[in-house]
């Protein structure tokens, strides 16, 4: 279901925690397979969690399915449904609105020809509204793929950075 890359870094987590802790290790674990599954998908619901890949993950964490769903439907950096090879989250969270993320996420709907919670038709780019990113002081924020943080994202930074994904 993983492989075998993707199951070292798992057991690379499992030695941060004792031995009969193996819980502690489902958000790195989920974040692995997801990262997996994100890096190999072709199609958008290859591109994200589903639960033959939780129950594997809770498997080979030796815990319940549960307890693996419960930590995947909760966090939003868990893709449970399809997303495009580029899921785009823009920060609209007060400060970051006050300094252009609103603005930021007009122009890339504009830009993409979708709205917030939509995927382009090619599957390449999904766009999300999100909550503090932490990055208040570099606003307008986006973050690529749950991963890489963008700051000050103006429409000439945003230009820039699609075009890198063409």
């Amino acid at each position: 279901m993983l492989t075998a890359e993707s199951l070292a870094k798992i057991d690379r987590e499992l030695t941060k925690y004792p031995a009969d802790q193996k819980r502690s290790a489902v958000m790195s674990a989920l974040r692995i397979a997801l990262e997996e599954r994100r890096q190999t998908g072709e199609t958008p619901e290859q591109r994200c969690l589903n639960a033959e890949v939780i129950e594997f993950v809770a498997n080979y964490l030796q815990i319940p399915p549960v307890a693996a769903y419960e930590v995947a439907t909760f966090y939003n950096m868990y893709d449970m449904k399809p997303v495009g090879k580029y899921k785009i989250t823009v920060c609209t969270n007060l400060p970051c609105a006050l300094r252009g993320g609103v603005n930021a996420a007009e122009y890339l709907s504009q830009k993409l020809g979708i709205g917030l919670g939509e995927t382009t038709a090619d599957g390449k780019f999904t766009l999300l509204e999100g909550e503090c990113m932490g990055a208040c002081g570099d606003a307008p924020v986006l973050l690529v793929n749950n991963h890489k943080m963008c700051s000050f994202m103006t429409p000439e930074a945003i230009d820039k950075k699609l075009a890198e994904f063409e």
